[in-house]
């Protein structure tokens, strides 16, 4: 796995190298805009698909600042009551495998991990949760669909909290279901910046996604090489953090293999990629 995504990082793109923490930059000096870094979750959602996997992607609207147009993983900024310790009574992990991880995420671990459970509900509709019995939520049939749908609305728009629907609903968030995978920097120069932390979670088997129509237009459950491939072909924008995410998670050709490489002991790489000069002309 690390030598994999460790290969990633000597890779140069056309308008970007990428470099780990402590590497430094050859090109000379250039003034940009200095962009506040904001904190940021975002969650790559598997499930089973005969005999591969499938990867749910939303495309963002073409206004979007961020990412406009591009096909995405459900995510984004983490929020300060994300932090609250409020959570610890309603969430079922970090289980002690998973303590690298969470020696790896640092000492804000619960912010990332509850943002990524509540941006993956408010983006595609999955909530990575327990029912009261100790199931994964099923959200199948129309009753339960229409009432979480109400309460996915009222938590993007800032009506309740997760928390809130938590309690209402005897529900216990999944935290040992979803992986620390990376951790993502974006460069100096683009319109927003992030320090995004990927995780990785298998999708509750009951529980299918949408895209929010409003900040997401579209959605797909698509293979990895597939989405490169189509991508190739101009049919499919991505990031290239988002290329190379998909390339790391094409090594693994099923659901099990993929599982098995989240949850054992391995490098969690921070990576900084770097516009070049070029790149930052052309983009005023």
């Amino acid at each position: 796995m690390g030598a994999t995504v460790a290969g990633f990082v000597k890779e140069t793109l056309p308008c970007m190298r990428t470099r780990h923490a402590n590497s430094l930059v050859t090109d000379a000096p250039r003034k940009v805009p200095v962009q506040p870094i904001r904190p940021a979750a975002s969650v790559i959602i598997a499930r089973e698909a005969g005999a591969d996997y499938e990867i749910l992607m939303l495309r963002r609207t073409a206004d979007a600042v961020f990412a406009g147009g591009m096909y995405v993983f459900p995510g984004g900024r983490v929020d300060g009551d994300d932090h609250l310790h409020a959570y610890d009574a309603l969430r079922r992990g970090p289980d002690p495998s998973q303590a690298a991880q969470q020696a790896a995420l640092g000492a804000e671990w619960r912010g990332y991990w509850i943002a990524g459970i509540r941006e993956s509900f408010e983006e595609a509709g999955v909530l990575l949760a327990y029912d009261g019995d100790g199931a994964m939520l099923d959200l199948h049939d129309e009753v339960s669909r229409r009432r979480f749908d109400g309460y996915r609305r009222a938590l993007h728009d800032g009506e309740l909290g997760l928390d809130v629907i938590c309690h209402r609903e005897a529900l216990t968030l999944a935290v040992d279901r979803m992986h620390f995978f990376n951790r993502w920097i974006t460069p100096e120069g683009r319109p927003r910046r992030f320090d995004t932390r990927f995780f990785v979670a298998e999708a509750p088997p009951r529980q299918f996604g949408r895209h929010d129509e409003s900040e997401t237009v579209d959605s797909v459950w698509i293979t990895a090489p597939e989405a490169l491939s189509r991508n190739a072909a101009g049919e499919f924008g991505l990031m290239s953090v988002t290329q190379r995410q998909l390339m790391a998670l094409a090594d693994y050709d099923t659901l099990g293999r993929l599982h098995a490489a989240m949850t054992r002991e391995r490098p969690f790489p921070i990576y900084r990629p770097v516009l070049s000069a070029a790149a930052l002309d052309s983009e005023g």
